[in-house]
Formats: structure tokens, C-alpha cells, sequence
């Protein structure tokens, strides 16, 4: 279970540091709001990681409220998009 840990903590952070790539160079707006909506999609992973690793439950809601919020932040963003500027 430990090398299945260490590998997918190795995977989820290059998918971090590739992605926030796309968010700091992303030529329009839906380039860094995908970006962020995938870092926290990342984020709830590495916490999924830790609980199945750890057996650790009381990351669960934490899991759920980063999903919640990402989700959330999504659709106020593409509500109220304003077209770029070319």
C-alpha cells in the first residue's frame, strides 16, 4: 500500500505542477479557471490519497468541501464571464 501511495503522490504532483503552468500561462480567462477548477479536483485526490493511506476519516468532509467549492467556483465563473480581449 505504501508504494501505491508514493506513486500516486508522485503522479498528483506533476499533474499539480503542470497545471499550474496552465493557470500562471494560460492565454484567456477558461484557460486558468479550468486550470484552478483541476487544481482543486488535485488537491481533493491528494487528500483521498492520504485518507486511504493514513485510514484517516476526518479528511472526508474536507474531501467534499473542496469538491463543493470547486464546483461552485466554476459555475460563478462561467455565470459571469466577460469575454477577453483579443
Amino acid at each position: 500500500m505504501t508504494v501505491v501511495a508514493v506513486i500516486a503522490g508522485v503522479l498528483l504532483t506533476a499533474a499539480a505542477v503542470i497545471t499550474s503552468y496552465r493557470v500562471l500561462a494560460g492565454p484567456s480567462t477558461l484557460d486558468r479557471v479550468v486550470g484552478i477548477d483541476s487544481l482543486m479536483a488535485i488537491a481533493a485526490s491528494g487528500l483521498a490519497v492520504w485518507a486511504a493511506y493514513s485510514g484517516d476519516t476526518t479528511v472526508i468532509p474536507a474531501i467534499v468541501a473542496l469538491a463543493l467549492v470547486g464546483f461552485l467556483g466554476s459555475a460563478a465563473v462561467s455565470r459571469f464571464r466577460v469575454r477577453d480581449d483579443r
